[in-house]
């Protein structure tokens, strides 16, 4: 395999379209595109001409607007280029208003109350920045999605609007600077994705990994992840096909797939790509857990994104890289070889420190569901409370800069190896901490927080947008300043003095840390339903529909939409777990004794001990008596829940979802968990943890 040769093949890409478009289409199509103003139809012909022609030789015979709605997945109607003609035959045509806009229905989508059922005219609308890209036998051009009323639909929108907050904002503040060179300033992402794989055959006898997504009921198996051999560990030949597979459907998609590994829980993987920018990253990132879907199935698995597939042991998350650059090539979150002296630097660093403890609440807003609040606290995920990671250098510039003395100058400092065939090598400015939610690493910022089923395109327009809002307030502070370094000076000192309580390079884990933080007066939003309507506080109304990202109708659709979603989430879980113990396993049980009790009467008859027969028997009916009380009790819940939805808001439902249901179905499943370490395999009706994580060969 070629791998330059491959990369980007069935991508309409830069070269494609230096090769494809006259020299003029081209010119003026990178302008539209660099000046973010509308595309000209003349002009939206000849590019489509082209993308038609490209996309039919590679054998495409359909096109389609591909979009990200707000049900976390992504849509595509896909329309064929025949066009009929007078004779009875057809042609292949794709014009520039094809291409530029798209008419789905949107009255199937989630709107949060923006669309009525009947309202069902929703709009596409083409993204230029995001290459179109061939997918089976379509053309897929990545769109944004809004209603017949102008509001967004999608999560792409918000995002792509978040951009240029960021980018608004920073030319301003860098003009200060003296960079008056920087006409683009681009925020840029790369997502590490965590994923399962387990065997399908196994998979398809669990109605709640099929149903659900995780596993609602299990016991642990034997051997968990506590011997920490798996992460790094030697890659399986069969899942190392898999890897191989994906990376090159990858890389033909122009997708940097970059590093793949073991990851710590047994059946645990990661891929990274390389950085991208964040709108073009966060379409990247779709298609990739799209595509792990589809190619597990080739391979005989089924790929698990859910945060949390299995109790016990470690969760999935999505981490986001995040980092700012110019288009002069400048990373202004690279602290060089002297940070305190980076004047750009600092003010970002800064900036983002403020940002995260103004706005806390959002940024544990934009990665809260169902899914990831079984994951967030728990091992290799960081806590609810939302902190800052500075490591030790940063953090003795920050100190000293607040003290308002001079920071003493580390530049690299070399680490010693202490074996003498290995050389030196240059020493981060930070080490790791995989506990903190928000870690500088380097010359960028990891959010670890979002889950692994997460679009990149929620906590992403958040954190673009509230560093707007502050380099906005540093701006109004700085432009009138009589002497600009002494202005600057005290803004960084002050800034850092009153946002200190953010930073946090402890065990994030400890429950020492949980009660310092609440003395410090942060966050612990341990829930979906505690989070989401944080969005409809004042201030954090005023900073999204100031910057222009979302407007107020927009954020209260999307908090009915998240709250919602949060609902049908865990009302599918209880009734399948309904489902479950009562068609399943307590049939099962009850054959298992059955079947003890009759060897017990043949083994009484010849005068055996029956000591084992009569404990289990006890045992397990004594169980399956727990579980059937558990049983009733969460049916009784869901009637409840059923009857709440007459009369209750989203919000009141959501909490005794939270409150009740989830209540009920950790009491259904501890003693169902028990009755699978007790009763005999061949009875048990479902694949246990012990297959699903260690038969994978």
């Amino acid at each position: 395999m070629n791998i330059p040769e491959i990369f980007g093949a069935d991508v309409f890409n830069e070269n494609v379209m230096q090769e494809r478009l006259p020299k003029s289409t081209y010119k003026s199509l990178k302008k539209t595109i660099r000046d973010g103003k509308p595309l000209d139809i003349d002009l939206a012909n000849v590019v489509a001409a082209a993308m038609k022609d490209w996309a039919v030789e590679k054998g495409c015979t359909h096109y389609t607007h591909w979009f990200q709605p707000m049900t976390g997945i992504t849509a595509e109607k896909h329309d064929s280029f025949i066009s009929p003609t007078s004779d009875g035959r057809v042609i292949m045509e794709f014009s520039g208003k094809e291409l530029v806009k798209g008419e789905p229905d949107a009255s199937s989508f989630p709107s949060g109350g923006l669309r009525a059922t009947f309202e069902a005219r929703g709009y596409t609308a083409w993204d230029p920045t995001s290459y179109a890209f061939i997918k089976g036998k379509s053309l897929c051009i990545p769109t944004a999605f809004c209603s017949y009323t102008g509001e967004a639909l999608d999560k792409k929108t918000p995002l792509l609007r978040s951009m240029e907050a960021l980018d608004r904002s920073s030319l301003r503040l860098l003009k200060l600077f003296g960079m008056d060179d920087v006409k683009r300033v681009t925020a840029n992402v790369g997502p590490e994705q965590e994923y399962f794989l387990v065997d399908r055959e196994m998979y398809s006898h669990r109605k709640d990994l099929i149903l659900a997504g995780r596993t609602l009921f299990g016991a642990p198996a034997p051997k968990g992840q506590e011997l920490e051999d798996h992460y790094f560990g030697t890659i399986k030949t069969r899942v190392n096909g898999y890897m191989e597979d994906l990376d090159e459907q990858l890389w033909r998609l122009g997708i940097t797939s970059k590093t793949k590994h073991n990851e710590v829980a047994p059946a645990q993987h990661e891929m990274a790509p390389i950085f991208n920018t964040t709108n073009i990253a966060t379409d990247h990132n779709q298609l990739v857990m799209e595509l792990m879907k589809r190619t597990a199935r080739k391979h005989g698995f089924k790929c698990l994104l859910h945060e949390k597939p299995f109790e016990g042991i470690n969760g999935s998350g999505k981490h986001n890289n995040w980092s700012v650059s110019t288009d002069t090539g400048v990373n202004l979150l690279d602290p060089g070889k002297t940070p305190s002296e980076n004047a750009v630097f600092l003010t970002y660093l800064v900036a983002v420190i403020k940002a995260v403890n103004d706005y806390q609440d959002l940024l544990r807003a934009s990665v809260a569901t169902a899914g990831n609040d079984h994951r967030l606290g728990a091992n290799e995920a960081p806590p609810a409370i939302i902190s800052i990671f500075l490591g030790d250098e940063l953090n003795e510039i920050v100190d000293a800069l607040a003290e308002g003395h001079k920071p003493e100058q580390h530049g690299k400092s070399t680490m010693e190896i202490g074996v003498d065939v290995l050389p030196d090598f240059p020493k981060d400015s930070t080490d790791r901490n995989r506990t903190s939610p928000f870690a500088f690493t380097g010359n960028k910022f990891e959010f670890r927080s979002p889950g692994s089923r997460l679009s990149c395109a929620g906590p992403m327009t958040i954190l673009n947008t509230i560093v707007a809002e502050v380099l906005d307030q540093f701006y109004e502070k700085l432009k009138d300043a009589e002497d600009f370094q002494d202005a600057l000076d005290a803004l960084i000192k002050e800034t850092i003095a009153e946002n200190k309580r953010i930073i946090f390079n402890g065990d994030g884990y400890s429950d020492n840390w949980v009660e310092e933080a609440e003395k410090r007066g942060l966050l612990n939003l341990r829930s979906t339903p505690d989070a989401i309507p944080v969005y409809l506080l004042d201030k954090n109304m005023e900073v999204l529909s100031k910057h222009g990202v979302y407007s107020r109708t927009e954020l209260e659709s999307r908090v009915e939409i998240l709250l919602d979603e949060y609902n049908k989430t865990i009302n599918i879980e209880a009734l399948t777990m309904i489902d479950m113990a009562k068609k399943d396993i307590l049939p099962a049980v009850m054959s298992y004794v059955k079947d003890l009790s009759d060897t017990a009467s043949t083994a009484q008859a010849l005068g055996a001990d029956l000591t084992v027969e009569k404990e289990l028997v006890t045992k397990l009916s004594s169980l399956a008596a727990q579980t059937y009380k558990a049983l009733t009790a969460l049916e009784e819940a869901e009637d409840k829940a059923n009857e709440m939805k007459k009369t209750a808001t989203t919000e009141e439902i959501a909490r005794f979802y939270h409150d009740v249901i989830l209540e009920r179905m950790a009491e259904l499943r501890a003693p169902a968990d028990k009755m699978e370490s007790l009763c005999g395999e061949k009875y048990w009706p479902y694949p246990t943890y012990e297959q699903l994580l260690f038969y994978v060969k």
